[in-house]
């Protein structure tokens, strides 16, 4: 995945490797019956029993990072296990790259994640900026005569990331007994997905 992925930043004139820009966000996914204890739990925020998926994507909407934990894991804990996992990206990340930021939206809280992050390393935030993506007021929405749900720029990105997810089928809900097969299958989806992109750019 992360050839394909370089491959894919390289075609779109982007380092295949570093970037200034990660995108983060979860998406809570319902599980079946066939699904094994270690991959379900239930989050009270979406009312939902199942596992919890949690994607790191750049502005192609292509991931870096991908996790799986169960539902009621928050979305403080599961980034921070993330990128915990990946750690060595940003331990490797030259000093002469510009900043990485990263984008979340108001679900997270940056005092707890950089506290937990700089203990894992502490050097991180000479590599990284935390932001959290601006929200559109009730009263901007009105002076634009918008209503119900708008886009937030940047952060749509990794909402159609979760869309393409929801193409899949085996994906709608889990059906794994393991994290390890679930993560398995939403790294395929991302391989398919990338090797479209590759083989439309060719041809």
């Amino acid at each position: 995945m992360d050839a394909l992925h370089s491959t894919v930043r390289e075609q779109s004139k982007k380092k295949p490797k570093w970037t200034t820009l990660i995108i983060i966000d979860s998406q809570p996914t319902k599980t079946t019956c066939n699904a094994g204890v270690e991959s379900r739990g239930f989050c009270s925020y979406k009312a939902t029993n199942g596992i919890k998926r949690h994607l790191a994507v750049d502005s192609l909407g292509f991931p870096f990072f991908t996790h799986l934990t169960k539902a009621n894991v928050s979305d403080d804990q599961g980034l921070i296990e993330m990128l915990t996992i990946n750690i060595e990206y940003f331990k490797t990340k030259p000093n002469d790259i510009p900043i990485t930021t990263i984008l979340l939206d108001s679900g997270y809280h940056i005092e707890k994640l950089t506290a937990d992050l700089e203990k894992v390393y502490p050097e991180i935030m000479t590599k990284i900026r935390v932001e959290i993506a601006p929200k559109m007021s009730k009263q901007e929405k009105q002076e634009k005569g918008l209503s119900g749900f708008v886009t937030v720029p940047t952060r749509w990105v990794i909402e159609r990331s979760n869309a393409w997810v929801e193409r899949c089928k085996i994906l709608v809900k889990n059906f794994e007994r393991t994290l390890f097969n679930v993560t398995a299958k939403l790294n395929l989806c991302f391989i398919r997905l990338m090797l479209k992109r590759i083989a439309t750019h060719e041809i």
